[in-house]
Parts: C-alpha cells; sequence; structure tokens
C-alpha cells in the first residue's frame, strides 16, 4: 500500500459539485492499493498514521501526532499511486489492485482510523474526484507500507 500524505490545514473532496469530505486540521491521505497487498497491511497503515508525529511542537519541531494536535483524516482512494513510470512513456498499472480488492481496503483503512478515535472524512472510490487542500507546511510524504 502507497500512501502519499499531505498535513494540510483543510482539505475536501467534491464529486459532480457536489462535497463528500472534508476536514479541518490533519492529513489528508491518498491510498494506492496493490496487488500484493495483504489485509494486515491495513492496521500497520492505521497504527503509523494515527502514530507519526509530523505536526509542530510549541518549538516548530515535528514532535507531535495527529491525536496530539486534534488532528483529522481525509481518506482518498487514488489509484494512479500505484502506477510505475519507469519503462517508456506511459504509466504502467501493472502491480495496481482490481477495485473489487482495493475498495475494502481503503474503506477497512478509514474505519480503522475511526477505531482509533479519528474524525475520518471520505472521497468516493472509483469516482472523479476533485481534491482541494491547503498544504501546511509545505508537508508531504510517501509512505510505503508492506
Amino acid at each position: 500500500m502507497r500512501l502519499l500524505l499531505q498535513r494540510v490545514t483543510s482539505a475536501r473532496v467534491r464529486v459532480a459539485d457536489e462535497t463528500v469530505g472534508e476536514i479541518g486540521n490533519g492529513l489528508l491521505v491518498l491510498v494506492g492499493v496493490e496487488k500484493a497487498d495483504a489485509a494486515d497491511v491495513v492496521s500497520r497503515a492505521a497504527d503509523k498514521l494515527a502514530t507519526l508525529r509530523i505536526f509542530a511542537d510549541s518549538e516548530g519541531r515535528m514532535n507531535l501526532d495527529a491525536g496530539a494536535v486534534g488532528g483529522e483524516l481525509l481518506i482518498v482512494s487514488q489509484f494512479t499511486l500505484a502506477g510505475s513510470l519507469a519503462k517508456g512513456r506511459r504509466p504502467s498499472f501493472d502491480s495496481a489492485a482490481p477495485p473489487e480488492s482495493a475498495e475494502p481496503m481503503v474503506e477497512a483503512l478509514a474505519t480503522a482510523l475511526e477505531d482509533r478515535g479519528f474524525r475520518v472524512g471520505r472521497g468516493r472510490f472509483g469516482a472523479y474526484m476533485q481534491v482541494e487542500l491547503v498544504n501546511d507546511g509545505p508537508v508531504t510524504f510517501v509512505l510505503d507500507v508492506a
């Protein structure tokens, strides 16, 4: 599972001019599920997201996790994160999980974070989405969870 994390002051997802998910301060998490991902990857990803210390403390150091700052999470499926640009000029999606296995994993990740006490917004799996965000910092990380 490949996750792209962006620390945000706000973010929202729109589908056909309807806001389907929205958060304030927290993390926008774009999620790419790969064929090789086993079900247990969801728990490891949720644990990592819940405990990553990427929010600033009173001295401006990245020393606090999302829970410590009252952060929210917006989970958005993003098929293209499982793509490869290694060969040629067109992306290859050979390692991307099919929708019937990817969708339940994305939903399980959102639920696992809610179970850890977070307010979680969601995109709409498989839909054409427009994501708006205010990146705080900017702070952006790529997290591969195997």
